[in-house]
């Protein structure tokens, strides 16, 4: 966690890193890491809320914790931008991180592909190798999308890539 800013090594450190190497494939041994990913997340949430920091809701879409959704949110100029967050568990988790998916956004930025997954390749998946299997969702949640978002929204906004849900409600009105 060398050259981390205090505030993202306070952040991780404060997320449980998952024990059991096992990825939708391996079975059984599947329902431990599941638990282990659940785990995290609530702290996550827990520690995000407690610092009035709460920035998205995911669950489980399949009762096999193969395929999430949810919402994602970036407040801008005191504006809260929401957006659809979606990505599978690939079959090779946890040696690979899921593709995070804002499929609202796809097209609007280089720094997404295929149907709005955000590129992460950079710096966030050496990241993730080293840590694997100690990563899980919360840590891409943390690591990846948060960062992602900081980075690309405010651009996106300024440059009028995405309108807030007022300005395009106002402007359908007139």
């Amino acid at each position: 966690m060398e050259g981390w800013d205090p505030n993202t090594k306070s952040v991780l450190t404060q997320i449980p890193l998952l024990l059991t190497k096992a990825g939708p494939r391996d079975g059984a041994s599947w329902t431990p890491r599941l638990k282990e990913e659940y785990k995290a997340l609530i702290a996550y949430t827990s520690m995000n809320k407690s610092k009035d920091n709460d920035w998205f809701r995911i669950s489980a879409a399949n009762p096999e914790g193969t395929r999430w959704t949810g919402k994602c949110w970036y407040v801008h100029n005191l504006l809260k931008y929401e957006f659809d967050l979606q990505f599978d568990i690939p079959v090779t988790y946890p040696a690979t991180a899921p593709e995070l998916e804002l499929p609202q956004l796809d097209g609007k930025t280089h720094k997404m592909y295929r149907g709005g997954k955000i590129c992460l390749t950079v710096h966030f998946k050496p990241l993730w190798a080293k840590n694997c299997p100690r990563f899980g969702i919360a840590h891409a949640l943390c690591l990846g999308l948060a960062p992602w978002l900081a980075a690309e929204i405010p651009i996106l906004v300024d440059s009028g890539m995405i309108k807030h849900k007022d300005d395009v409600a106002s402007a359908s009105e007139s």
